[in-house]
This record gives C-alpha cells, sequence and structure tokens, in this order.
C-alpha cells in the first residue's frame, strides 16, 4: 500500500511540473592576482555596492612604471643605433677593398641590435600588462566582497575581491531526463504567476548528483531580490 502511495505521488509531482530554486546572479566572478605586489588601494567603501567604472584594488606600480620608461628610452636608441650601423653595413658593402669578414662583422652588429629590439619590445608589452594587471576597475559589477586591505602584499593567485553581475538573474533546477522535451513548448510560472521567461540552457548530461536529471537553467530580467527560493511550475 505504501509502496502505491509513493507511486502515486511520484507520478502526480512529475506530471506537476514544480520545481523550487533559488534566484541568484546570471554570473558570480573571483578575483584573483595575476601578478605581485603590495596593495596601495582597496576600494572597500563599495563593498556591498554596484560600481561604476570604479577602481577596487590597485597595487604598486611605481617601479614597473620606472622600468617602462627607460625601457622606451632605450629602444628608442637601439633604434638609432640600427639606423647608423645599417648605414654603415650599406657603406661597406660598395667599397672593394673591404674584405667578406669585415662586412660580415659589421652586418652581425646589425642583427644582434634587431635582436636586442625584439627583446626590448617583448619586455615593454610585458611590463604594460604588469601596469595594467595592478589596477583593476570593474564597469558595473555588484561588489560582493573585497578580500585585501591597503598594505597587504599578495602573490598572483590570491584572491582579491568578489562581485557578481546583476543584470540578470538564473534559476538553475534539475529535471528527470524524460520529462525535459515536455518542458520546451510549457509556459512558465514564477511563484504562480505567469511569465514571458524562457528555458536558456539544457545540460544534455546526466547530473553528477542527480544521476537521472538534466539541469535546466532559466534567465530571469530585472530582479531586484536576489537568493531568494522561488517556485517554477510548467503549465
Amino acid at each position: 500500500m505504501k509502496i502505491v502511495i509513493f507511486c502515486f505521488i511520484l507520478i502526480n509531482s512529475i506530471f506537476a511540473a514544480e520545481y523550487y530554486a533559488k534566484l541568484e546572479p546570471i554570473e558570480s566572478y573571483k578575483i584573483k592576482s595575476a601578478v605581485a605586489g603590495k596593495v596601495v588601494f582597496s576600494n572597500t567603501k563599495i563593498e556591498g555596492f554596484k560600481a561604476s567604472n570604479s577602481t577596487i584594488i590597485e597595487l604598486d606600480s611605481k617601479v614597473n612604471k620606472m622600468d617602462l620608461q627607460q625601457s622606451r628610452n632605450k629602444l628608442k636608441y637601439i633604434n638609432e643605433m640600427i639606423t647608423i650601423e645599417t648605414n654603415n653595413y650599406n657603406r661597406l658593402q660598395k667599397v672593394s677593398s673591404k674584405s667578406v669578414f669585415e662586412k660580415d662583422t659589421q652586418k652581425l652588429k646589425t642583427i644582434n641590435l634587431k635582436s636586442s629590439k625584439a627583446d626590448m619590445i617583448i619586455k615593454i608589452e610585458n611590463l604594460k600588462d604588469t601596469i595594467k594587471n595592478k589596477k583593476l576597475i570593474e564597469k558595473s559589477n555588484y561588489i560582493s566582497m573585497i578580500a585585501v586591505k591597503e598594505g597587504d602584499y599578495v602573490n598572483p593567485g590570491t584572491l582579491l575581491y568578489e562581485s557578481k553581475d546583476l543584470s540578470k538573474a538564473k534559476l538553475e533546477i534539475f529535471v528527470p531526463i524524460m520529462e525535459v522535451e515536455n518542458l520546451k513548448e510549457k509556459t512558465v510560472y514564477l511563484d504562480g504567476v505567469k511569465s514571458d521567461v524562457k528555458i536558456n540552457k539544457i545540460y544534455n548530461t546526466a547530473d553528477t548528483q542527480n544521476i537521472s536529471s538534466y539541469k535546466v537553467q532559466l534567465l530571469v530580467p530585472n530582479v531586484k531580490v536576489f537568493s531568494r527560493l522561488v517556485k517554477i511550475e510548467f503549465k
């Protein structure tokens, strides 16, 4: 008798297509440091608020900027030296009394300078990338947590802050594999209210924990309150 009642409840719940899920931001990010350095600015005042092209964390880049300026100067000098040595080589080529060895020696000077130029260009680009990675700016995400404070020293991989994209919300539910196709053409009701929400994504592999179910994702626009439980019905 108990088995019959259980089966009836199970069948009834499947056909009712009723689920519950927490309304979560469409994306959550954990921002980690790409470089090492001392924290010179930590925007703790923005924690719990949305950013607006705001600097969140800045690491000390004073030495990197000095190195970048000097490297650019060195590149300028190398270019001048390449011009001079190339002109010298072209003149040697026209002098018949000069040996092949002398001409090749002059050519090697130009080649070595060009190699130094290539190395310097790579160094400059790496420095620019390092400086960029030491100042983290958020355009519009909600800053949920800042993990470091001014004066801290961080290494690559250190968590700096967490942010969330609140432009939309997502609801993720686990639907029995055999029922997924039946949901695609149905209307979605949220907390008993008819909505225009559609299925955004169906993960067509069984979930590792819910082994007989596919994960189904719904996207919800214009959400005011996140992290609340929502009843989802397909009718």
